[in-house]
């Protein structure tokens, strides 16, 4: 007959519960830690890239940073200084005018009106995420030269438009649909075509689908599909997984401009936009993919055609290639009716 040993089981089985509950208690501690500090990383990165600063030096694109400024980068959000513009279409020669609308005070906005000598139309063009006006040139210049009168719009937060601050695209929507209402009290026989980089194709795109706007015709370049595709494409760029910062980071965007980031989908807007469209991308483009751009294009439910630059940057079709990115944008133009 065996033994018992006198000791109680109970006495025994305590140390191992305390130390179970001390690990237990570690680990969700830890987990409530890391959490928070994921969170407060993708708020503060969230603020960052919508909120520009006064001063100071931008930082450089995620794809050109060493592995250790990434991190820093990612840890305290980049420095973007608030899009100013430093040369006029005087700088090109042109003449042109100051003019303002939008907002309560109709004046939150602020554009230049270049004219044409002998106008065929108006095209209204709007500048990419952290640009203004100003980098709008290059193109306004073919525009006029082509014979149409340009419209070129500072989005608030940018140049000489009020305030510091960008939605990536979603209020930015507001002001396509200032511009176009402007627009018919200075040309009002005319409807406008509209021409946007980036951020600024995606603003258009909303406007139609949204908040009812009716151009002519669009050009868009290097428009991404979906708010949450290109900022993926932003950790991608610096070798850093996308998951979950990403998706926390659109979720914090959203909560401070006061929307949902999420249904900011520029391929859902295209599906209700049935006006002609022009649509560039570039196949060395590291902001937006080839894939996110056909994806965007083949929702557009109007007529539509589709120029891959194969050696453009983001919205670098015009320097790539002068003569192909001008012969397409006047064969397109010509074909509209303003």
């Amino acid at each position: 007959m065996s033994s018992i040993d006198p000791e109680p089981i109970a006495p025994r089985l305590k140390p191992r519960r305390r130390r179970f509950r001390r690990i237990a208690v570690a680990i969700v501690s830890l987990l409530v830690v890391s959490t928070i500090a994921i969170n407060v990383t993708a708020y503060m990165q969230a603020r960052a890239m919508t909120h520009f600063v006064a001063a100071g030096s931008r930082t450089e694109p995620p794809e050109s940073l060493a592995y250790f400024h990434k991190l820093k980068v990612l840890l305290t959000g980049v420095q973007i200084p608030r899009p100013e513009n430093h040369s006029t279409p005087a700088d090109a020669g042109l003449a042109f005018q100051t003019v303002r609308f939008g907002g309560a005070g109709n004046d939150d906005c602020e554009a230049w009106v270049v004219p044409a000598r002998q106008s065929k139309g108006l095209i209204i063009a709007f500048h990419a995420y952290t640009a203004c006006k100003s980098t709008l040139l290059p193109s306004a210049t073919v525009f006029h030269d082509l014979g149409y009168d340009v419209l070129m719009v500072d989005f608030r937060g940018s140049g000489g438009s009020r305030g510091d601050g960008t939605t990536i695209g979603y209020r930015e929507a507001d002001d396509v649909l200032a511009a176009i209402q402007f627009a018919a009290r200075r040309w009002p026989n005319c409807t406008p075509a509209l021409y946007g980089q980036s951020m600024g194709g995606a603003a258009i795109l909303r406007a139609i689908a949204v908040l009812g706007a009716h151009p002519a015709g669009i050009i868009i370049e290097s428009t991404y599909d979906r708010l949450l595709s290109t900022v993926e494409d932003r950790f991608g760029a610096m070798g850093l997984p996308a998951f979950p910062l990403a998706r926390l980071l659109v979720f914090w965007g959203g909560v401070q401009g006061g929307f949902d980031a999420f249904a900011l989908n520029p391929a859902e807007y295209a599906q209700k936009v049935a006006c002609p469209a022009l649509v560039f991308q570039g196949g060395a483009d590291p902001r937006v993919t080839d894939a996110q751009a056909y994806n965007l294009f083949e929702h557009l439910a109007g007529p539509k055609r589709y120029e891959r630059f194969a050696s453009a940057g983001h919205c670098g079709f015009l320097s790539s290639d002068p003569g192909r990115w001008t012969n397409d944008v006047k064969a397109f133009l010509e074909s509209l009716r303003f």
